[in-house]
């Protein structure tokens, strides 16, 4: 009987594919144990092949069996990390040659042409099924990282990471002293699976590595890499966000500067409505006075640190710039608050823009610089 002879045939077909895949570099680059699986896999394929025919041969070119998943069950799941889906049709492709390069020794006439036919078929059905075990796999590890994303961007906004985070960090190939940015902003309005795919796919064909999640009504990302360009890069990534403001940063490195920022990131997109007409994307320390208002305490000390300090160690600047602020930003009233020439006003006035960076003249500046006078005499009051 023609299933018979191949059952018998089947060891020395399983040897003579292991014997072809020895001409793959891929295969000689194994371990032991790796290459035991792949023979396994291998003679799996051929039993399997047996089986199938068997059920083929019932009524050939008129039905094709379903390809059952004792193929590519016969390995661990380690092994779907180790060859790749184009190795793993290369495996496919040798075992199928080897089963068709020894047919005519056992078959022949009429059942040799059926046989031949048949491993057509079956080489077809198990590419296809190659791919759907590759497909859920690749599926299944998209899901698994997305948790881990989630866990790490959770831990830096809380500012806990620890041995474990920093070990699923490398899980995901993050270098802890690679220069990154962060983004914050609304979640697309579409679905949020996709567009993080689509996310992530944009990053890879930039060569940028990126770590993104949804935390509560903010989506976080941080994006890194070599060449990273910061510019570039929110350009790249602030379509993706959805309606509303998107903050960013500047370029910071290691983890923790990382969870500042992502932290500074969250707050600042709470912070931006109060600032209707802000740009998209707008940078974190340009809403640095909101953030103050709304009681976060980093930027409560970086506006003091920023501004009230620097003017406290030249008293004519400080006296200056309050004076010109609680005269309505006029230098004439000012000028004669201070019994001096409104033009030494304005040379003050350009110093104090040299000194803290913030130009008294404009209205945002004048708004943050004047809260950073108030906070920091509280502070220096108490």
């Amino acid at each position: 009987m023609v299933i018979t002879r191949m059952q018998a045939a089947s060891g020395d077909l399983g040897t003579l594919a292991v014997k072809r895949m020895e001409a793959f570099p891929w295969y000689r680059e194994l371990s032991a144990d790796q290459r035991a699986w792949v023979a396994v896999v291998a003679q799996a394929g051929i039993g399997a092949f047996i089986g199938w025919y068997a059920e083929w041969a019932k009524s050939p070119g008129t039905t094709v069996p379903k390809l059952t998943s004792d193929v590519f069950g016969a390995a661990p799941r380690e092994l779907a990390r180790v060859i790749s889906l184009e190795q793993t049709v290369e495996l496919v492709r040798a075992t199928i040659d080897a089963v068709e390069s020894q047919l005519d020794t056992f078959l022949t006439g009429e059942e040799l042409d059926r046989a031949r036919i048949a491993s057509l078929q079956y080489s077809r059905e198990v590419a296809f099924s190659a791919a759907e075990v590759y497909a859920r796999a690749a599926e299944a590890r998209g899901a698994w990282d997305a948790r881990l994303e989630a866990l790490i961007l959770d831990a830096l906004i809380r500012s806990d990471v620890d041995s474990e985070i920093l070990s699923r960090i490398a899980a995901l190939g993050w270098s802890q002293d690679r220069p990154a940015l962060v983004l914050a902003g609304a979640p697309p309005e579409s679905d949020n699976h996709e567009s993080l795919s689509v996310m992530r796919m944009a990053a890879r064909s930039h060569s940028l590595d990126l770590l993104t999640g949804i935390h509560g009504p903010v989506m976080l990302v941080i994006i890194g890499g070599k060449g990273l360009d910061p510019l570039a890069s929110h350009r790249l990534m602030t379509p993706y966000f959805g309606p509303g403001p998107v903050v960013v940063t500047e370029s910071v490195t290691g983890l923790t500067e990382l969870g500042v920022a992502a932290r500074t990131c969250v707050s600042g997109v709470a912070a931006a409505s109060a600032w209707p007409n802000a740009p998209r994307p707008v940078f974190a320390w340009e809403l640095l006075a909101e953030r103050a208002l709304m009681g976060e305490s980093d930027a409560r000390q970086q506006i003091i640190e920023n501004i009230f300090v620097p003017l406290t160690s030249d008293p004519t600047l400080l006296e200056t710039a309050e004076s010109y602020l609680e005269n309505g930003q006029s230098l004439e009233a000012s000028a004669r608050s201070l019994f001096v020439h409104a033009n030494t006003i304005r040379y003050r006035i350009k110093g104090i823009t040299e000194l803290i960076g913030y130009d008294l003249t404009d209205p945002r500046d004048s708004f943050t610089v004047r809260l950073a006078l108030i906070l920091g005499r509280i502070q220096q009051d108490n």
